[in-house]
């Protein structure tokens, strides 16, 4: 009964959901880059993620099993976020980047099964299936993110070997979706370049399959004069 109210509630704060995810989405991404590496700048950066992670609970809890599945995720994520945080602890930052890629990983999957159902284009599919899109980024960050620890130096960050910060490992993570590739940080080892091979397949089918998607919405021209006219038999 409290899990189905809870989830009754975040379904009318986040009328469109998808929508809001997509803004959260837009806000770390774009405030990443501009939020200083401080202390205040951290926290600053993980109050955004932490909305995140409300948003992608509210998006993908349609059901009472994604709702709870998401939830499961997104508190020890949470929780091992703000320990590290806290106590300067990197294993606590580990496990919370291990959760929360597992979070945005069936995030995303959910988020494509509600925009890939047999039925009318919404905008919320919409904005769900340019959220999917962002939320592969962001999983990615957080693979690269765990790389790094368990994989000392890993990448090479303008010209210095070494681990990614959040903030870089995001960076990276759009540059290698988008296949931009400026160069300015590289995988080393084989765990990363592994990593980058598959977010590059992920990103390109992802967008291939989501353009057939969208032209299969609509018959052909053709096909919808002969219906109006009569003469499609």
């Amino acid at each position: 009964m409290a899990i189905r109210t809870t989830r009754d509630a975040l379904s009318r704060i986040f009328y469109q959901r998808c929508f809001w995810l997509f803004v959260v989405l837009l806000t770390l991404i774009g405030a990443v880059s501009f939020v200083s590496a401080s202390d205040s700048g951290r926290l600053l950066l993980n109050v955004v993620n932490m909305f995140l992670l409300i948003a992608t609970v509210a998006a993908v809890g349609r059901t009472t099993l994604s709702f709870v599945m998401a939830l499961l995720l997104a508190i020890p994520a949470m929780w091992f976020q703000y320990r590290g945080l806290w106590y300067d602890d990197d294993r606590s930052l580990a496990v919370s980047w291990m959760f929360s890629a597992a979070l945005y990983f069936i995030s995303t999957a959910y988020l494509l099964r509600y925009v890939f159902q047999p039925r009318i284009m919404t905008p919320d599919k919409l904005f769900g299936a340019a959220s999917a899109y962002l939320l592969i980024g962001v999983l990615w960050a957080y693979i690269y993110a765990t790389i790094g620890f368990f994989y000392p130096q890993s990448y090479m960050v303008v010209g210095q070997p070494g681990r990614l910060v959040y903030a870089d490992a995001l960076y990276f993570s759009i540059t290698v979706l988008t296949s931009t590739g400026f160069g300015d940080i590289t995988p080393l080892t084989r765990q990363a370049r592994g990593m980058c091979m598959v977010e590059q397949i992920t990103g390109s089918l992802f967008v291939a399959i989501l353009i057939a998607r969208l032209a299969g919405v609509y018959p052909p021209r053709e096909s919808y004069v002969d219906d109006k006219t009569g003469d499609g038999g």
